[in-house]
């Protein structure tokens, strides 16, 4: 994957979407159309933060390379040189995966 020149601004952060594998346990094939959609990603890119209301920067927990859980459908799509990424806001992101 070649990482993509785009900065998220304010609270946004830029992800990829960690697809589930096509085969589960047991051999079964799982078809396109009956996968749900992912929740897990990796973070390329984060924004600044928000901004307080004395104008303070909040900087986003989230850094480059942490492998999130991410809101089932928040964020908005994005193409970037034929890969899919996902914008989302700070809010969408659930939890970080550790270990």
């Amino acid at each position: 994957m070649v990482e993509p020149k785009i900065r998220p601004l304010g609270e946004r952060v830029l992800v990829k979407l960690i697809e589930e594998q096509e085969v589960r346990k047991g051999g079964i094939i799982i078809p396109d159309t009956a996968k749900e959609k992912p929740q897990e990603a990796t973070v390329i890119a984060v924004g600044p933060g928000k901004l307080d209301e004395n104008g303070k920067r909040i900087p986003i927990e989230v850094k480059k390379g942490d492998k999130v859980l991410i809101s089932k459908y928040g964020g908005t799509e994005v193409k970037i040189d034929g890969e899919s990424f996902q914008i989302l806001r700070e809010d969408d992101i659930l939890a970080i995966i550790e270990g």
